[in-house]
């Protein structure tokens, strides 16, 4: 049946239900000492109740789907706004190495290329393997080693089971990226960024600490972390657990997900 005639034959069901009830308001006096007529009054009040009980329902069933829409919208958005800036600045260097070192060029490309590759096609998945986030936070951290001219101690601890959960994309990245943004690359010398990941019974933890500039002014309300404040609030609402703390020049951000 196509929804014009459903919906025909709903208007149709209404206007039947309004003018059976005007007809026993009107002729309530006439109709009323009629053998059956409390039995049909009362079917006819349970049909009005069951026709207003859908009604509710599909209003609320409706407000629950846009509501999802809209936060599926703004993760989407969201989403894209993740890294833009780091590609931009990988390609310059590129530009720069291509023929001073070919060879050094060519590893970044492909390293670059797979960073793409996954923020495209899988950054707008809802979920990725956890093995697929850790690669891509390890591509990423090659590409910076490869980048600098300096000695940069990065350390990635990894604990895992042998389950590989599901996590939404792009989640770590915005930490790390902060950590060598506000860090490594305003250091000389001594710069140090250390990541722990662990996977354990349905959860999730992601622990950075990095040293900074102590001059600088590092703000704890940047768009990357509002970003992934909101992020969080719209997948793992009640879910997940997240805070910043900045002491003398030491930075760390933790954030736990249950799953």
């Amino acid at each position: 049946m196509s929804n014009r005639k459903k919906k025909s034959i709903t208007r149709l069901y209404k206007i039947a239900l309004v003018i059976i009830g005007l007809f026993i308001v009107i002729f309530n006096d006439t109709f009323g000492q009629l053998e059956g007529f409390v039995e049909f009054v009362a079917l006819y009040f349970i049909l009005v109740f069951i026709t207003i009980a859908h009604w509710l329902f599909k209003q609320i069933k409706s407000l629950i789907r846009l509501k999802n829409e809209k936060a599926k919208t703004e993760l989407l958005h969201l989403k894209s706004q993740v890294n833009p800036h780091f590609f931009f600045n990988m390609l310059n260097n590129l530009y720069g190495l291509v023929d001073k070192d070919s060879k050094k060029a060519q590893e970044l490309i492909l390293k670059l290329s797979d960073m793409m590759r996954y923020s495209i096609y899988e950054g707008d998945k809802e979920t990725v393997l956890l093995s697929e986030e850790i690669r891509y936070l390890q591509n990423y951290i090659e590409l910076h080693k490869m980048r600098y001219h300096k000695t940069i101690d990065v350390q990635l601890q990894i604990e895992t089971n042998d389950n590989d959960y599901e996590i939404m994309p792009l989640l770590f990245i915005i930490l790390l990226e902060n950590a060598f943004k506000h860090g490594a690359e305003n250091l000389r010398e001594n710069a140090f960024v250390h990541i722990h990941l662990t996977a354990h019974n349905n959860e999730v933890k992601f622990e950075i600490e990095n040293n900074f500039d102590a001059s600088e002014d590092i703000s704890e309300t940047g768009i990357g972390l509002n970003n992934l404040r909101r992020r969080l609030e719209l997948a793992y609402s009640k879910k997940h657990y997240f805070e910043v703390s900045k002491m003398d020049s030491i930075y760390k951000a933790k954030l736990s997900i249950s799953l």
